[in-house]
């Protein structure tokens, strides 16, 4: 069918349903009444020959069809709003815009400190909102009320973009009187006992591997026929420098986590003795912000302040 014959606001109506799941919260988001919504679904469902949306005990999901059709429809109306709207410059000094960010500890203490450092300089009168990972979800990142979200991620939805910040090893954080500062063999290692850190919730780069209940650093170490003796498992990067400070315990972790802690005189870092691939650390943020002038400004300066990061050998 020519596009000529086909009401494009259906496509705006898709795009709402598919975000909602939801006829009512659909109509309520367009300020159109719930008959007129349901009518635009009737329409939909005619025009692909597919129901779209399905009632389930679960409520409304998404068909195969509309799977597929979610990120090209999503994709052409940023990129008409891309068209229509006028160009804005945004001046990050004059600026009082508030930026949500969903990220992990590690990211926090790392890479958001440097922002927080910047932004009183360069930009005093915007301001950080810094959601953990189990605050927010994929569908906040979508609709666009959290600007963007950064860790490790097992998988994002298909409409996202993602950009890379950084790689990261793994080092050793312990006591600076730990025995395996002088013997830091595998053997040795492995007869200490561990701190596993993680952040896990919502899905977003739960630090979990798909094929076992520990993570990256222990699938290594089972790859080698070994097993490590954990016994701490925490969610949270801020409780393990004192953990390991008072105990004979060792956190292996990304080494950017562990440079934090390089001039604590009780602390030392060193490298595992045994290979851990790095992990990628990714931004990604909603299509509806995409072409956002303020958006790009954060996601440019995230980006530029990551790369000056020069992260020293353990």
């Amino acid at each position: 069918m020519n596009v000529d014959h086909f009401d494009l606001n259906l496509l705006v109506c898709f795009d709402v349903l598919m975000r909602e799941r939801n006829v009512s919260r659909a109509a309520e988001k367009l300020n159109i009444s719930q008959p007129a919504m349901s009518n635009s679904l009737k329409r939909l469902r005619n025009h692909f020959a597919d129901p779209l949306l399905v009632r389930t005990v679960h409520g409304m999901e998404p068909t195969e069809k509309a799977l597929t059709l979610e990120p090209l429809v999503r994709q052409s109306l940023t990129m008409a709003e891309e068209a229509l709207s006028p160009h804005e410059v945004f001046e990050p000094a004059e600026s009082k815009r508030t930026f949500r960010l969903l990220v992990s500890d590690y990211v926090e203490g790392t890479l958001i400190s440097s922002l927080v450092a910047y932004l009183q300089t360069h930009a005093p009168g915007l301001s950080l909102d810094i959601l953990t990972l189990s605050d927010g979800s994929f569908q906040d990142l979508e609709k666009g009320t959290i600007d963007l979200a950064i860790n490790n991620f097992d998988s994002i939805p298909q409409s996202f973009y993602k950009r890379s910040v950084w790689q990261d090893s793994f080092s050793c954080l312990l006591s600076s009187e730990h025995p395996l500062l002088t013997a830091n063999t595998l053997e040795n290692y492995l007869k200490a006992s561990h701190i596993w850190v993680s952040k896990t919730g919502i899905g977003i780069g739960t630090g979990m591997s798909q094929t076992s209940n520990r993570g990256w650093v222990d699938d290594v170490i089972a790859d080698l026929g070994h097993e490590r003796q954990i016994s701490v498992f925490t969610r949270h990067y801020q409780i393990m420098p004192l953990l390991v400070r008072q105990t004979n315990l060792v956190a292996t972790i990304p080494t950017r986590a562990a440079l934090l802690y390089k001039n604590h005189p009780e602390l030392a870092i060193i490298e595992p003795p045994f290979s851990i691939p790095e992990i990628e650390i990714n931004m990604i943020w909603s299509p509806i912000l995409h072409h956002n002038s303020a958006h790009k400004w954060i996601r440019h300066t995230l980006i530029e302040l990551a790369n000056a990061m020069v992260v020293e050998p353990s």
